[in-house]
């Protein structure tokens, strides 16, 4: 057993070099890879190990790292490209959304796009503007693409291999306020299906629904309310698209309530679609509407006043709360 307690970060780095190690198609792309080793030094040392030939350092300039990637996944290669922060994934949108995501059913199956976009997203680190968007909607949305983000380093090392090996394109989010977060990372034990949800916690009264930089929070939330004698159930989604929606069944028809958390704006979130879904598969035995907990529609904040627009513990225990009085 290879057991090593690592932080999200490094455990991605762990990820990727295993990954340029095994297979010689894997390639590194984006805006200081390669020589700084990235803003967050998620790719640190790789260039060093591997060469300016498999981790690249690109112009500024997204939507040709993205394009240049579905051309080198065309003749083989499986490119593992960075978006050094969220809010600058828009230029690269269009290759996303009307080139990787389409290339497979557009040849009837016969092409594959094994590109993985890597996005740290989110907030929580005091950035500037267009550092700490939670876009995760607008990709999951988008037939084609398989979307998901790991709240622990195991998950982390783990959901980095399986992204890189398949076939499909993957938008790899990372929780860029997590990375520091340290865990136990297993690097020899078999992992569970890239876009199966997992129960991070067991419970019989409610169920906490959340994934990424939230699925924390809601676990000292269940904590806080634990001590209250209130038993909470968290559920660590993983995966935005496609959702494990049996997981999230299976545990609220044995709660018969859920909240469901994230980031991004509550408004056409993702969790409206769980919303209704469950209430589709689970509505006799709800005992309360499904409630949801997110960031406001309105425009990312200044840094000094992000910790009022995120999500926290007290609008989390609030809707907790609001829940059980049903």
């Amino acid at each position: 057993m290879a057991v090593e307690k690592m932080s999200l970060a490094k455990a991605l780095n762990e990820s990727l070099r295993k990954a340029l190690d095994t297979d010689p198609k894997v390639l590194i792309m984006g805006e200081d890879v390669g020589k700084l080793g990235g803003v967050f030094r998620i790719t640190d040392g790789l260039q060093k190990d591997f060469g300016e030939d498999r981790v690249i350092d690109t112009p500024l300039a997204e939507s040709g790292i993205v394009g240049t990637a579905i051309g080198l996944a065309l003749r083989g290669y499986r490119p593992v490209v960075e978006i050094q922060f969220d809010g600058f994934v828009f230029p690269a949108y269009d290759q996303i959304v009307t080139q990787l995501a389409k290339m497979h059913a557009r040849a009837l199956g016969k092409v594959k796009m094994p590109v993985v976009v890597r996005i740290p997203y989110g907030g929580g680190i005091g950035a500037v503007e267009h550092h700490s968007e939670s876009p995760e909607a607008l990709f999951a949305h988008v037939a084609g693409l398989k979307v998901v983000s790991p709240s622990n380093a195991s998950d982390a090392y783990w959901m980095m291999q399986q992204a890189v090996q398949s076939d499909d394109p993957v938008i790899f989010f990372e929780p860029k306020r997590r990375y520091w977060d340290k865990g136990e990372v297993d690097t020899e034990s078999i992992p569970g299906a890239l876009h199966a949800a997992a129960v991070a916690r067991t419970g019989t009264d409610l169920t906490l629904a959340a994934y990424g930089p939230m699925v924390k929070v809601c676990l000292e939330a269940a904590a806080a309310a634990q001590e209250e004698g209130k038993s909470v159930e968290v559920v660590d989604l993983r995966s935005m698209s496609p959702i494990d929606f049996d997981t999230i069944q299976a545990s609220v028809e044995k709660t018969r309530r859920l909240v469901v958390v994230h980031e991004a704006p509550v408004f056409y979130g993702s969790g409206a679609e769980i919303a209704a879904r469950i209430t589709e598969r689970c509505f006799y035995h709800l005992e309360a509407p499904v409630l949801r907990v997110g960031g406001y529609h309105a425009p990312y904040p200044p840094a000094r006043l992000e910790e009022e627009y995120l999500p926290g513990l007290d609008r989390v225990l609030d809707a907790v709360d609001r829940s059980l009085a049903y």
